[in-house]
This record gives structure tokens, C-alpha cells and sequence, in this order.
């Protein structure tokens, strides 16, 4: 099994960071990149000419290698909300027809729909929480549902940002399909660490950021455009989207027809010096490891955790193994989240987040066993002594 990671980050032994699914510290090696970015960019009229071109492309491939895509097929863009609504200008959607979003999903994948349902005449399906917590099957079944207007679009994540429920893409895609809808994936909860295989699924779009799971800056994130999808207008009208547009050239809109592939997607302002290769070196970090090696250990860890807690007879309720991502614990409280639980956790060194009424636990590969130990002990010394309960 993949042991800890833990030397190649600056993680203090007391420190119990378990919150990678709000945001990851960076290894040290994407810290040492981002102060060679920096004293990089203090000194520009030394940076090679052939340099960006090359930051570009290792952030691609590596990019494209955690879903098994061609580097062609990968955008560099800001954010999973700049891809959302990349694939949302260049999506037609029939007058009438549903697009379907999940209850209590991330802004990020819901809002550009939302945004657009009323003025474009399309019905935004909202698919409710169900209460067996199998979110796949409410989803296939909220597809094929008798009597529903046609479903020409399903914006979803593979991972739900709050319960850290998973939601198996195969069988929704193909079901998709058969409908003739489009699929936009937000990986942002499980690229690098659930395996996804575009070629295999088969979806529209899939935007993840680095900040999270993949160890790496904020404001660095994907967005793969299947190609049946790379005809659609960008986002930004950019030079480098363009075949033959060069400040360098004698004519300068020498050439306006936009380039081949995913590229014509690249965000403007893409010259990230400092950002760039340290997202680079997270991807490159998780791919190196495997995403089946990194699931098993997150696996591992999070049933330690589960087991902990069971056996601590807690006041808490969990999703069940078969229905959850390896790497997310999420937990109920029947009686209510106390307000000050997340903050009495932190002042004990042990980081987690509320999420919507729930605690959400989520471990990476820097974490150990002792930090899963801390935390079941210490949520149940608190749990049982009634603290956390001033405002948090």
C-alpha cells in the first residue's frame, strides 16, 4: 500500500490537516517552483522565449494523463466555473427541454444553467436528495422519467461536494446518450483520486481545478472538450486561439480562424510564470502514484476513521461505504451540528470543515493513521463533554 506522504510536505507532526476537499497544502517541491516562478518574473528579460510554450504543454499533458485524454483535447482555464460556462455559451438546448443539475451541488457546476434556463426556455431540473443516499440511481431515474419533457443536458459532479457520495458515470452517460444529451463532469472532488477514463465515459466536459486533490494553486484548472465539442466559440477571443495572430509578425490578425482542438479554449493571460509549474508538479505528484494506489490508502484511512467513530457509539450518521468516495467522510448529526465544533476541533490542531449541516473529513496522502486516531478521539472527547457548542 502507499504509505504517507507526509515528508514532502511542510506538515508539522501535531498538525491533523484533514480538509484536502476544501483545499491541500503543496509539496515542497510546488512551493520551491513558486519562488523560482517568482524571482522568475522579477527578471523577465531573462525568460526564454520557448519557455512559455513549454509551461503550457506539461500542464496540459499532465493534466490530460490523470482522465486518460490527448493533450489536444485539454484547455487551460482559471476555474471549474470559466469551463462550466465555456460549455454553457457553446451548448444549444432545445426549447423545452431539462437540463439536469443535483440538489445542493457546488455553485460552480449549477449556476451558469441556472443563469441561463429562463432567458434561453429551458426547464432546470434541480434532482432532490435522496434519502437512501444513492444519488446515481435518482439521477438514471430522473432521466428516464415517463412523461418528463426531453433531458438535453446533465451538469453533474463525479463526487457530491457535501456528502462525498459518488456517482457512477458509466451507466448515466450511456443512459445520456440513448436520450442524445450532453455530460459536463465536475471532477473537482475526484480527479486523481477516483479513476476516470474520458475515452470510457465519454462525456461532453470535465473541469477540475489543482487547489484541492491535486496538490496545487489556486486559479489553475482543466476543461476537456470532447471533440465533437471543439467547433463551439470560446469563451475569450484570444491571439493564441487563433491560427496566425503574432505581435512578432509583419501582419498581426495575419490569420483569424481559430486553432484545432481544446487549445482555442485556453483562458487569456495564460503566461502564469509562477502558478504554472507548481500545478504541473501536483498532477505530476498524483499520477506518479496512481490513482488506484492513492484511492487505496484514502480507502484505508477512511475506514479507520469510520470504524473509530462506530466504535466510539457516537451521536453521528454516515453514508455507507458502497455509496460514498473513498476519500470523503461526511457526518450527520440527528440532534444538529454544534456551532463551535469546527472551531474546537482547529484549537486542538485538527482541521476539518462544516459543509451544510454536516462535518466533512477528508484525508490525502500526507495524512497517517495517527491523525485519523487524534481525530476519533478527540471528536468524541468533545462530542461527550458538550463542547463546540459556543458560537463557532
Amino acid at each position: 500500500m502507499l504509505p504517507s506522504q507526509r515528508a514532502l510536505f511542510d506538515l508539522p507532526r501535531e498538525v491533523a490537516f484533514l480538509n484536502a476537499a476544501s483545499w491541500s497544502p503543496l509539496p515542497l517541491a510546488a512551493q520551491a517552483a513558486g519562488v523560482r516562478g517568482v524571482l522568475r518574473k522579477g527578471r523577465p528579460w531573462l525568460i526564454d522565449q520557448a519557455f512559455a510554450d513549454a509551461q503550457y504543454e506539461r500542464a496540459r499533458r499532465a493534466a490530460a494523463r490523470l482522465i486518460g485524454a490527448q493533450a489536444h483535447d485539454v484547455a487551460l482555464t482559471p476555474s471549474v466555473a470559466y469551463g462550466v460556462a465555456t460549455a454553457a455559451k457553446g451548448t444549444v438546448i432545445a426549447t423545452g427541454a431539462r437540463v439536469l443539475v443535483l440538489q445542493d451541488d457546488h455553485a460552480s457546476p449549477t449556476l451558469a444553467w441556472m443563469a441561463r434556463a429562463a432567458p434561453d426556455g429551458f426547464a432546470l431540473e434541480v434532482v432532490p436528495r435522496p434519502s437512501d443516499g444513492d444519488w446515481t440511481a435518482a439521477i438514471l431515474e430522473a432521466i428516464a422519467r415517463r412523461g418528463a419533457a426531453p433531458v438535453a443536458f446533465a451538469s453533474l459532479p463525479s463526487v457530491h461536494w457535501v456528502d462525498g457520495a459518488v456517482i457512477d458515470l458509466d451507466p448515466i452517460a450511456s443512459q445520456l446518450r440513448a436520450h442524445g444529451a450532453g455530460l459536463l463532469v465536475d471532477a473537482t472532488q475526484s480527479a486523481g483520486v477516483l479513476s476516470l477514463d474520458v475515452a470510457a465515459v465519454d462525456p461532453d466536459f470535465v473541469a477540475f481545478p489543482t487547489y484541492k486533490w491535486l496538490l496545487g494553486p489556486y486559479a489553475r484548472a482543466f476543461l476537456f472538450v470532447a471533440k465533437r465539442r471543439q467547433g463551439m466559440v470560446p469563451l475569450e477571443q484570444t491571439s493564441h486561439g487563433r491560427r496566425a495572430v503574432r505581435a512578432d509578425a509583419p501582419v498581426y490578425l495575419a490569420e483569424t480562424d481559430y486553432v484545432d482542438g481544446a487549445r482555442r479554449f485556453d483562458m487569456a493571460e495564460r503566461d502564469h510564470f509562477v502558478s504554472l509549474e507548481m500545478a504541473s508538479i501536483g498532477m505530476e505528484l498524483v499520477a506518479d502514484w496512481g490513482s488506484a494506489a492513492i484511492a487505496a490508502r484514502l480507502a484505508a484511512l477512511s475506514g479507520r476513521l469510520t470504524a473509530g467513530l462506530r466504535g466510539a457509539d457516537l451521536p453521528v450518521t454516515m453514508l455507507a461505504a458502497r455509496l460514498r468516495a473513498p476519500h470523503i467522510v461526511s457526518l450527520s448529526f440527528p440532534a444538529g451540528i454544534a456551532p463551535g465544533l469546527v472551531a474546537e476541533l482547529a484549537a486542538e490542531q485538527i482541521f476539518v470543515a462544516r459543509r451544510l449541516g454536516r462535518l466533512r473529513i477528508s484525508p490525502h496522502v500526507y495524512n497517517d493513521e495517527s491523525d485519523i486516531d487524534r481525530c476519533v478521539e478527540t471528536l468524541s472527547r468533545v462530542l461527550r463533554t458538550g463542547q463546540g457548542r459556543a458560537p463557532g
